[in-house]
């Protein structure tokens, strides 16, 4: 069984430096460490050259032409690994730093027809709130010990994301239209989408920035908003439409629209580009509704 691990990086190179060291300390065996240099520009690769990382032949080094976002990034490694024979692949950001038994602690649970990730934490506490099924019941929290070995999720982001080869060619690669944002959403809902169950292995952690973020309470539902430059509010809010029409039916319009027209206000009131905010929200409804994927954040004028 072959393992090869995609790391997706950009100008990061402190950051990638420590992750791939990480890995390399991995106890578990792995085959490759795929790194998808997205065109970064801060001489990432010939640090990492300095550093002696790159003489390991563990290392599979790709420089990709132009930056094509996280999404791009992975959609590219995945296809990567599995065409040097992987039968998993676990994916992470550079700014990610798995513990020692991390693969280890994920491969006790692994089987090909579900996704598994890693728990990402910082300073005791999950990174983002993790919302759990313990029981029939779904358990939202920040405290690492309220995850079990294995619990399930609703959603995994592309952290410690660990998949087989069949489930791939069951539901496809991930959506490199999506460029930056939710296109881990997107592929955790087509892979339920087509039957597959999606757990957090508790025991199986990497180190990895909290999210910061303020949450609001409207008409009973939890809104969490993320202050975000123009540039991300835009693919942010595009590829929240993406999402809803192709998942969520008439909830684009009961649910998303009215959420996003809600951080719409906030961010008004609260950012400091407004004019570029503004701009942001507007193409990234219209590109949206018009299906109009890719980089297009230049285009639109949005910096």
């Amino acid at each position: 069984m072959k393992i090869n691990i995609v790391v997706v990086t950009f100008n990061r190179k402190n950051l990638l430096e420590k992750c791939i060291t990480g890995l390399l300390n991995q106890i578990y065996e792995f085959e490759n460490i795929i790194v998808i240099n997205n065109a970064s520009t801060d001489g990432t690769e010939e640090y990492i050259r300095h550093e002696g990382l790159l003489i390991n032949e563990k290392i599979i080094w790709l420089n990709l032409p132009e930056n094509i976002g996280g999404a791009g990034g992975f959609s590219a490694g995945m296809q990567c690994a599995f065409e040097h024979g992987a039968d998993y692949v676990w994916m992470m950001d550079d700014d990610a730093m798995p513990h020692p038994t991390a693969l280890e602690e994920l491969m006790k649970y692994a089987t090909p027809q579900h996704i598994y990730a890693s728990l990402a934490i910082q300073d005791q506490q999950t990174s983002w709130e993790m919302t759990v099924k313990q029981g029939d019941i779904w358990l939202s929290t920040h405290n690492p010990n309220d995850i079990l070995e294995k619990m399930e999720v609703r959603s995994l982001p592309f952290l410690g994301f660990l998949i087989h080869r069949n489930l791939v060619e069951k539901i496809g690669l991930p959506e490199a239209n999506f460029f930056i944002a939710a296109d881990d959403t997107e592929y955790c809902l087509r892979a339920k989408q087509a039957g597959s169950k999606l757990y957090l292995a508790g025991k199986s952690r990497i180190e990895h920035p909290k999210a910061v973020h303020k949450e609001y309470k409207i008409l009973g539902k939890k809104i969490n908003y993320v202050s975000l430059p123009p540039w991300k509010r835009y693919y942010d809010t595009r590829n929240r439409i993406f999402i809803a029409k192709k998942y969520f039916g008439f909830k684009l319009y009961s649910q998303t629209l009215p959420s996003i027209l809600f951080r719409f206000f906030i961010s008004l009131v609260t950012e400091q580009k407004k004019y570029q905010q503004l701009k942001a929200y507007f193409f990234g409804v219209y590109d949206g509704f018009s299906s109009k994927g890719g980089k297009r954040h230049e285009q639109r004028g949005i910096f």
